[in-house]
């Protein structure tokens, strides 16, 4: 007992990724093994995670976000005085600088965040598929509950019209008010 008999082998390392070789192993072999394997060219960083979905909500985000920022830049703009005075390059460049530079880099970061980034953009996608399962209601139904609505408050106000004129006729009568 304790001997080993020599006929037993020993396993042999199973192949990696990258390690060379004629293949039959887990991992394709990379073809040269000197060094790892090149790495895929993936989507830079402005390219659009599944354009062709959500698209009328992601550019309802972007018109919406485009909106806000021309209003921030507008903002800044209309606070930035003083500095149209000075006579340097520098100073001439700042009132329009910094409201395109605002612009330029809130507008990059709404663009990456409703076409890139795939969390945002999966969220959008989603809601643009829920909305499209809504049982909306036909023109006749609508104009039908709008004419609902305005008789009842044309008759609440009549209402209110005439408890109006009792009180004011009882309070009157009372003496609480004089006219």
């Amino acid at each position: 007992m304790g001997q080993t008999d020599a006929t037993t082998t020993t396993p042999e390392p199973s192949p990696t990724l990258g390690s060379g070789g004629s293949g039959g192993g887990a991992f394709p072999p990379s073809g040269g093994g000197s060094g790892p394997a090149p790495k895929p060219k993936g989507p830079g960083r402005f390219t659009q995670y599944k354009p062709e979905q959500g698209r009328t909500t992601r550019i309802g985000t972007l018109v919406g976000a485009g909106a806000i920022i021309a209003w921030g830049s507008i903002f800044i703009n209309n606070h930035l005085t003083g500095y149209e005075d000075i006579e340097q390059w520098w100073g001439l460049m700042i009132t329009p600088g910094i409201p395109i530079l605002f612009a330029v880099v809130f507008g990059a970061v709404a663009w990456w965040l409703t076409f890139s980034n795939q969390a945002c953009s999966e969220f959008m996608i989603g809601t643009e598929g829920e909305m499209k399962k809504v049982n909306w209601s036909s023109r006749a139904e609508i104009i039908g509950s709008t004419k609902v609505v305005i008789l009842f408050t044309l008759m609440l106000a009549a209402f209110l019209f005439l408890f109006d004129i009792v009180f004011k006729f009882l309070f009157s009568w009372i003496g609480v008010l004089k006219t």
